[in-house]
């Protein structure tokens, strides 16, 4: 497999700098992407840059994977309008150990020779004193040098300006790479085309202080085609850690991809080879109502990302709210995965002790709750047979509900009509 041309095929590939595939077609090559440590989670933002370190090896090559333990102190300047907030050390050890179990899920750590290795670039900076680096690293590249990057003149140029801590972060990462490059053999950084400026600095400080060579390569940053932000829902971002974004809702975004964008996607997010990517788009074309690139992208990244049993289960809460799943279904899972099933929907909260005695349906619905705005509305609908609770038709706004009909001991499902669902809680 050759590395470059599968990036290429899969419209992954943005910038590469001349003798970089040369180096990479001459045998085994030890390349790194960094990773952001602002968060214990990776989202699926960073999925682009995992699926580019999995192409990497498989191709034969070395990956490291760089936490910026030390970086994540500074903040990166690039595509940001303000200074982020600085972590402190303590928090930022609980985001690498969250970040590294997830990157485990996705990189061989145990192939032999071309075994992914996990680094923190706190462990070579914890120990460089100031002085040090100033005089080592600093007086290698000039400030002219540093100026010319557009992260730094679009910073300076704008309303915020930049801090010296911003401005050196391009020397924080540049060093990163002479390191790799001096202690691990890296010849190569890759990232988001967004990173090429960062990189070049790293490959200048090798040739400038070591007289050494090094090479860089970018990716296409992702985008959706209605000019929104990909991997943003209206509930915020898409993480791959389940207790933030659970595997339903993290089916249900691969799911909603348009047309468009899953052809884009089903490229760079899946392993999927070319042949069976266009025989899936030729299914696709004949029948988009189908959704037949959606339901192959997301069964092949909900399964990477949190295996067999969590898109089965995912699959069930589809059914459950578009299909003729039975309410036990409920009972498999966990009050946190009921209620991130009905994220998005209608939710009430009534009090446990209101149940003990007992409430008529109308009164819970349009007393207790607000899923209709009058008891003369719920009561007209009751009659019509167009409300259920629990998956079962209210016959009657007389009928009681207790404790006894609660899921879970918590929960009660409301719908109107077939589709519109409500989730009362009871605390």
């Amino acid at each position: 497999m050759n590395f470059v041309e599968e990036l290429r095929w899969r419209g992954m590939l943005h910038d590469i700098m001349p003798g970089t595939e040369d180096l990479l077609n001459k045998g085994m090559v030890s390349g790194y992407i960094g990773f952001d440590p602002t968060a214990d989670s990776l989202h699926v933002g960073s999925l682009a840059q995992i699926m580019t370190l999995i192409h990497f090896q498989r191709a034969g090559h070395k990956p490291y994977a760089l936490v910026g333990g030390a970086t994540g102190m500074v903040g990166d300047p690039s595509g940001k309008s303000a200074e982020r907030n600085l972590l402190s050390e303590d928090v930022l050890q609980h985001n690498l150990n969250g970040i590294k179990n997830q990157l485990e899920k996705f990189l061989d750590f145990n192939s032999g020779a071309n075994s992914a290795q996990m680094v923190n670039n706190y462990d070579w900076f914890k120990e460089f004193t100031f002085l040090n680096f100033i005089r080592d690293v600093g007086k290698h590249i000039t400030v002219n040098y540093m100026m010319a990057k557009d992260s730094v003149k679009n910073r300076i140029n704008g309303d915020t300006g930049m801090s010296f801590t911003e401005f050196t972060y391009q020397l924080v990462q540049g060093y990163d790479f002479y390191y790799l490059w001096k202690n691990h053999n890296c010849a190569l950084q890759m990232g988001g085309s967004d990173q090429w400026g960062n990189i070049v600095t790293g490959t200048e400080l090798i040739r400038r202080k070591d007289a050494g060579e090094a090479y860089a390569l970018t990716t296409q940053l992702i985008k959706k085609s209605d000019g929104s932000k990909f991997g943003k829902t209206e509930g915020g971002n898409i993480w791959l850690d389940p207790a933030k974004t659970s595997p339903y809702q993290f089916y249900q975004f691969w799911l909603n991809t348009s047309d468009t964008d899953a052809k884009t996607y089903v490229r760079i997010f899946t392993l999927f080879d070319k042949a069976t990517i266009e025989t899936l788009e030729v299914e696709q074309d004949a029948a988009p109502h189908l959704r037949t690139l959606q339901k192959a992208l997301a069964k092949d990244i909900t399964i990477r990302v949190h295996g067999e049993a969590e898109y089965e289960k995912a699959i069930k809460s589809s059914d459950f709210l578009f299909g003729n799943t039975g309410i036990e279904f409920l009972n498999e899972l966990n009050n946190d995965e009921v209620i991130g099933l009905f994220e998005g929907l209608p939710q009430f909260t009534i009090a446990i002790n209101d149940l003990q005695q007992g409430i008529n349906a109308i009164d819970l619905l349009a007393g207790n709750t607000a899923v209709f705005s009058s008891k003369g509305e719920a009561k007209k609908m009751i009659q019509g047979g167009g409300v259920a609770i629990n998956k079962v038709k209210i016959g009657a706004g007389e009928d009681i509900y207790s404790v006894d009909s609660l899921i879970n001991n918590q929960f009660l499902v409301v719908q109107k009509g077939k589709k519109n669902y409500f989730l009362i809680i009871a605390e």
